[in-house]
């Protein structure tokens, strides 16, 4: 039996599922209906002992993402992407997402435990439950004055992607496209470079991933934190605007900063379709990638569960233990792998967010 290694996740969208079916949320959390890729019982089961929890709203002409992924199944491919959210159609949303946040801490006290500080993550941990830390997808819900983040920060955010991939206020993303690079449109906003700004002062962690190559140069010239990108591979390996170039990942290096392994189709295959019919060869791959550029203290997970589409073998949260087995027959030791499934990302949080 494979052995079951406590891992901490960089990213997932289990909060978009509880809120698209509220009057399901208990069965969806604490039941077991096999849907998805994450449930209580199975995070438990694949040894999920941590992880950032996003917060994104979907535009309301956004298409299902079914139809994104019948739009990657041949290359060359760009999908459109919406126009910019207003204030007034975020802010309710990812309102009500932090609420089913707190639920879920609520319904699961004994299991799940909200973490504000890198002390608290791993004090959780250490105690055997499950550590979520509020992570933002795209900063469309605080406005250009920013007031908002104050409040965000007291329910507990303590991670932000100023962009998804659509435009906000605050700076532009890369689109779904393949083959392509993040070189594309202008950098960060004034009330971007704000919020930049703001993020340090409070100590919340400003993810990269998504961002365009001016925003990342933006954020690399203002930020005084380590570099990260929670969600992202590599760019020499699948030429997707999504994943990072060689000069961003020795920004990242040089930064102390961290990048978190995107478990989407799309972004690991090198023909860039979203197919599922792959083996774990192709995540070791980046994995051996990052650790080479990086070196072995900056890189972790970053699934994007229940946002993204997984190779086969992976199939759930369940497959993570798989993942670990293959990075082993692979030549990463014990040692090794416990940095990448959790002492490297509970190091970041400790350079990255307030104490």
């Amino acid at each position: 039996m494979t052995d079951v290694i406590p891992f901490f996740d960089g990213h997932n969208d289990f909060l978009l599922r509880l809120k698209n079916a509220p009057e399901q949320r208990h069965d969806l959390w604490l039941g077991s209906t096999g849907t998805g890729h994450l449930d209580l019982t199975r995070m438990k089961q694949g040894g999920f002992a941590g992880g950032l929890f996003a917060i994104w709203v979907p535009s309301s002409n956004t298409a299902p993402s079914a139809n994104y992924q019948a739009q990657m199944e041949k290359v060359p491919f760009e999908v459109p992407l919406p126009d910019l959210m207003n204030l007034g159609e975020a802010q309710p949303a990812a309102l009500a997402m932090a609420g089913h946040f707190h639920w879920m801490e609520r319904s699961a006290p004994d299991d799940f435990v909200i973490c504000r500080t890198p002390s608290a993550v791993r004090a959780t941990m250490q105690a055997g439950k499950i550590a979520g830390v509020m992570h933002m997808e795209g900063a469309e819900a605080i406005g250009a004055d920013l007031d908002a983040l104050y409040l965000f920060y007291e329910m507990g955010l303590r991670s932000l992607g100023p962009v998804w991939s659509r435009p906000t206020v605050f700076g532009y993303g890369v689109p779904f496209k393949f083959p392509g690079g993040p070189d594309i449109g202008p950098g960060l906003t004034e009330p971007g470079k704000d919020l930049v700004r703001l993020c340090n002062e409070l100590g919340v962690l400003i993810d990269l991933s998504h961002m365009n190559q001016a925003g990342f140069e933006d954020v690399a010239r203002l930020s005084k934190a380590p570099l990260v990108a929670t969600h992202s591979n590599v760019h020499a390996l699948t030429a997707s605007p999504r994943n990072l170039t060689d000069r961003q990942l020795e920004q990242i290096r040089d930064s102390g900063g961290m990048v978190g392994l995107n478990f989407a189709t799309s972004f690991l295959r090198a023909d860039g379709l979203a197919s599922p019919d792959f083996g774990f060869d192709v995540m070791v791959r980046h994995i051996d990638y990052l650790v080479d550029k990086l070196g072995e203290d900056h890189v972790g997970l970053g699934s994007d569960f229940d946002g993204c589409t997984v190779a086969n073998p992976l199939k759930d949260v369940t497959g993570v233990p798989r993942l670990f087995e293959a990075l082993s027959n692979a030549g990463y030791d014990a040692p090794l792998l416990a940095k990448l499934a959790r002492d490297n990302w509970l190091s970041c949080l400790d350079r990255c967010l307030s104490k």
